[in-house]
Parts: structure tokens; C-alpha cells; sequence
């Protein structure tokens, strides 16, 4: 398929010796560096911080839809009458050609610039310590590029598939094979493998942000790709590889009841913490971003902010709300409070203000009385969209990813432990290798040192717990959270594949608790229902998203059959898309 439509238009053949710009212009509109004319190199240490920010101008371009593309589509969230057209068709899926959040050429733009970077930069290049400059820039490229191609396909299907950079109109009126979801994934597999264990770079603090977070660490790409893939233990294995890396354990922020205090008016919360920490160590939740600018002035600004919250800016008005089927799910939960007495108790079920079930729907949105213009209005907050940067991944989703993994290679409890307790080398030992002796080694290989990793308590607070304590209390004390067991289900293998549902259905609860709003939840549901080969997973979910009362009135309203998979992908001008 030729493409030139998507990459003349974002063609930008800038010379080498426009690389003077300081720090605080690398990520402004104008900072294209990494696109020169044919005959440059890039052959020189300076030209490695300058082309590599290039691609992170580009990446904002793609940010926002990142999280509303996967958002408004799934059945967490709803639109509210000040939500824009393009907006509202996204969530109604009716999205046409002209939809700003229809732009194939903006990832083309991103692709083409790390093209041309993989095709340009001496790798074999060393420093007076002979060390290899660009060697930590050129896997971070590699990341960018797969990612990129990931979020293009999981969007349309099927995509123009091309890997050298297109300099010319020439290049771009070249007939390019088209690849679909499976193939993107088996052939970045291969092409980032190797780059795994390289060091992602650091540039410092760069406008205020740790650099740190502006690269996507290849073992979290390849764990994606193998889960998109169908390959369930190489992605476990990819996904604890970073966990490992960095030592991330799942960490104490959380809304909670104290144990003590049982008047249930309000709930101590330190989850909400979790958003406004961009910092780089084993405590942040955050893994990356794509870095933003302050205001609309500097160029690429990021508009979730005022989707999501009233302010000022977007007078007092919000475009995206939570739907009927997220409170729903989070009233549902029964929240456990275990006394240090050992006294089991849970919180009533009828609290205002959204404090019954989970918390974490309460820790993290919010919604008050204010006077404007004379006229008291209830306005809206919510505190995952604080920062102006975007965040792409956090630690606690690639703990829930890695349960998606293991879930579906076959070993359903240790997928439940990361939903219950938490995972140290004890409860692996105790709650999970008995199950499956025939695996052990394999099992045990996932190293959860006991002075690392260590599972909390009603007697000690540590720095391990499951996710669903997040927001629901002590789960392992909680007869209501229960690995999923069949007593009339009398063979083994019907028994585990019985499990292996159940506890996948969990999962995807627990994303939709802990990371609703952020932009995976109609990825989450695709992945499902693709592997079960059951469209109606999706559909109906989607087709409740008001609750399941307003399933009819849904069904009429989204004008395409959900039950057919090609109206899941976005088409473009008849040249991209399923």
C-alpha cells in the first residue's frame, strides 16, 4: 500500500546544523531533530540527546489520544453535554475521516523519525572510554517505534507496515505491505529482544521532569507485545524482568477504613498520592510519560486536564465523567476491615458519596460545590489528571498485566496472589507451587526476595499487598474474594480452565478499579474478547456502560453492531484500517 498520505505530510528535512538549541527548547514545535537532509549522519555525541528529543516532540502529537481513544470507547467513562462532536463520536463509535483523533500520519511521524534515526546512527561509534554512544539512544528508539506501531494497529487493524525512513516522494509513493495485529507484534518481538537488557538513557531533569520517565523500558514493550501475541509466559517472564530490574513492589498507597474506627463518614486515602509523584525509584507508581508542555502557548499541551477537570480554562465545564457501570462495579466490592485483634468486619454498603465498596474511585475523583456567578454548581476533579504530562504505564498495571499473563499460561493462582496478598517468595512457596509441581523451576525462576518483598498486614504495614487492597481492604482476609472454585466440576483440566476464566474475569475488574480514566480499558476488553473469540465480552460491557437498565437504549444509540470486530478499528479515507 502506498503511503504517501500519511508521510509527506510530516516530512521535515532539517539540517544538522540546527542542533543548537538549548534544554529548554528541545521539546518545542520547532525542535524536528532528527530529520535531515539524505546525506547526514548521525555521527557525533551531541546529535544523540537532540535527535532522540525529536521523537518525544512527535510522540505528544499521538499523547492524548493515547488515553481517550482507549478510554471513550470502553464502558467506564460517559460524555456529558459540553463533550465535543469529534469527542462524542469516538465514544459512539462514529468516528469519520475528518476526526481530530483520526490522524494516521501523526504515528507515521513518530515511525519515520525513529526510522530514520535506526537507519542513521552509527552504532558502532565509541567514546574516549570506549564506550558505545549511541548504544542506550538506539534502544530507546526501538522502544519508541514498536510502542508506536502497537497503539497504531491495536487502532485500526491493519496497518502499511514500513521500517526504512521515507526521504522523498519517491519513498512515499512506494507500495507497502499491510500487517495486522499479530504480525506487528511477532515481528518487534524479534526486533527489540536483543535490546532488552540495555540501560535506557537519562538526560537529567529537563524542564522540571526526570528524564528517566520520557523512555518506555523495552521489557515492558516486549511484555505487551507478547500479551497482544498469545505468547503468555514470554510475556510473565518480560514483565517480571523489569519488575525485577527495578525492584518494584506494589507498594502501601491505598484508600482505606482505619481499622479502629468503624463510623465510616471518612476514609483515609493515600492513593491519590500515587498521581503526583513523577519521580524515578522503586516507591513511584509511575514508570513513563510522555512529557508535556505548561501551557497551550508553548505548543503541545496536553487537554486532559480540562476534559477531565472543571477549571477555569473550560468554564467550570467537564467533557468525560464516570459512568453508571464504573460506580456500579466499585459499589459492588465489599470492603474487608481486619483488626489487629484478628476481628473481621466489612464496611456497610449504602455510604454516600461513592464511599461504598472500593475507595478507589473516591481517592481518586471527586466532585464539590462551588459558586459561579452567583449559581452554586457541582464541579468535578479528578486527581489522575494533575500533571501536565501524560503517563503511559505504572508499576501497578504491569503487575496486573503480568496477572493477565500468568492467568493464561496456565497458572490462574499465581495471578490471584497479585490480586490477594501480593507476591513474595513465601506466599509463592505456600499459595501457589503446590498447585503446579510440574512447573516448579519455571515458577520459581520469578524471584520475590522476603527482605524485598514484603506482604503487608493488620499488624504491619509493608511495602507489598495485593492490588484489590488497594481500595477493598484486607482481600486475603475476605470471604467475598475467593479464588474461583467449581465443586461440581470433578476433571482437572475442565477445573482449570474453569479457573483460568474466573480469575481473568477478576483481572479485568481490577483494571477497571485501578485504572479507570487512563486510556486501557477498550484494549483491556479487546484483548479478552479476541482470545476468547467472543465479541459480546466487549460488546455488552460497552452497550452497558449506563447500566445494564439502558443496555436497549445504548444498543440504538451506537450505531455500529459491536458484535462484529471491524467496527472496533478506526478506517481512514479507505487506506488504513481493518
Amino acid at each position: 500500500m502506498k503511503i504517501k498520505s500519511f508521510i509527506v505530510p510530516c516530512l521535515i528535512l532539517t539540517a544538522t546544523a540546527s542542533m543548537t538549541v538549548s534544554c529548554e527548547d528541545m521539546l518545542t514545535q520547532d525542535s524536528d531533530n532528527v530529520i535531515y537532509a539524505d546525506n547526514e549522519h548521525l555521527i557525533d555525541a551531541t546529535d544523540t540527546i537532540y535527535s532522540v528529543t525529536g521523537i518525544i516532540n512527535k510522540l505528544q502529537n499521538i499523547a492524548d489520544r493515547t488515553v481517550l481513544l482507549g478510554e471513550l470507547r470502553g464502558d467506564l467513562v460517559d460524555v456529558t453535554s459540553a463533550t465535543s462532536s469529534d469527542l462524542r463520536d469516538v465514544a459512539l463509535f462514529n468516528v469519520g475521516d475528518s476526526n481530530i483523533y483520526n490522524s494516521p500520519k501523526d504515528y507515521y511521524s513518530v515511525i519515520n523519525n525513529c526510522n530514520y534515526f535506526l537507519a542513521k546512527a552509527d552504532t558502532a561509534l565509541k567514546n574516549n572510554r570506549n564506550e558505545k554512544i549511541f548504544k542506550k539512544e538506539y534502544a530507546a528508539v526501538k522502544a519508541y517505534r514498536a510502542w508506536t506501531y502497537l497503539q497504531l494497529v491495536i487502532n485500526y487493524g491493519k496497518v502499511p507496515f514500513v521500517t526504512e525512513p521515507i526521504l522523498s516522494k519517491a519513498d512515499a509513493e512506494k507500495t507497502y505491505p499491510k500487517k495486522g495485529i499479530k504480525e506487528i507484534c511477532d515481528y518487534f518481538i524479534q526486533d527489540i529482544a536483543p535490546y532488552a537488557d540495555v540501560d535506557l538513557p537519562t538526560y537529567g531533569s529537563i524542564r522540571g521532569g526526570d528524564s528517566h520517565l520520557f523512555f518506555i523500558p523495552v521489557y515492558v514493550v516486549l511484555g505487551d507485545l507478547n500479551l497482544w501475541a498469545g505468547n503468555y509466559k514470554d510475556a510473565a517472564w518480560s514483565y517480571y524482568k523489569y519488575i525485577d530490574f527495578r525492584t518494584l513492589n506494589t507498594g502501601m498507597n491505598k484508600g482505606y477504613w482505619d481499622q479502629n474506627e468503624f463510623s465510616y463518614r471518612y476514609p483515609n486515602d493515600s492513593y491519590s498520592d500515587l498521581f503526583y509523584d513523577e519521580t524515578y525509584n522503586s516507591n513511584s507508581d509511575i514508570v513513563s510519560i510522555i512529557p508535556m508542555d505548561s501551557c497551550e502557548a508553548e505548543g503541545n499541551y496536553s487537554k486532559l486536564r480540562e476534559l477531565y477537570n472543571a477549571q477555569e480554562a473550560n468554564n467550570y465545564t467537564v467533557s468525560i465523567v464516570p459512568s453508571t457501570a464504573l460506580f456500579n462495579l466499585s459499589e459492588s466490592q465489599k470492603y474487608c476491615n481486619y483488626s489487629t485483634k484478628g476481628v473481621v468486619s466489612y464496611a456497610p454498603t449504602d455510604l454516600e458519596k461513592h464511599k461504598s465498596g472500593d475507595l478507589r474511585l473516591y481517592s481518586s475523583y471527586y466532585t464539590y460545590s462551588r459558586k459561579i456567578d452567583k449559581k452554586t454548581t457541582l464541579l468535578q476533579r479528578i486527581h489522575k489528571f494533575s500533571s501536565r504530562n501524560v503517563f503511559i504505564y505504572r508499576k501497578t498495571g504491569i503487575y496486573l498485566r503480568m496477572a493477565e499473563a500468568l492467568n493464561r499460561a496456565g497458572f490462574p493462582r499465581f495471578a490471584y496472589e497479585i490480586l490477594s496478598t501480593g507476591l513474595n517468595n513465601a506466599s509463592i512457596q505456600k499459595d501457589v507451587l503446590p498447585y503446579y509441581p510440574s512447573d516448579s523451576l519455571w515458577i520459581k525462576s520469578f524471584n520475590f526476595p522476603n527482605t524485598e518483598y514484603v506482604t503487608n498486614t493488620a499488624e504491619n504495614n509493608q511495602n507489598t499487598q495485593g492490588v484489590h487492597s488497594r481500595g477493598s481492604g484486607y482481600s486475603q482476609y475476605n470471604e467475598y474474594y475467593k479464588f474461583p472454585t467449581d465443586t461440581t466440576i470433578l476433571d482437572s483440566l475442565s477445573q482449570q480452565a474453569y479457573q483460568v476464566e474466573k480469575v481473568e474475569d477478576m483481572i479485568m475488574d481490577e483494571n477497571a478499579l485501578e485504572t479507570s480514566f487512563e486510556g486501557y480499558r477498550f484494549y483491556d476488553l479487546m484483548r479478552v474478547a479476541l482470545r476468547r473469540n467472543d465479541p459480546s465480552y466487549l460488546s455488552k460491557r460497552v452497550y452497558n456502560r449506563k447500566g445494564s437498565e439502558n443496555y436497549n437504549t445504548m444498543f440504538g444509540t451506537i450505531k455500529s453492531n459491536l458484535n462484529d470486530v471491524s467496527t472496533w478499528y478506526l478506517k481512514w479515507k479507505g487506506q488504513i484500517g481493518y
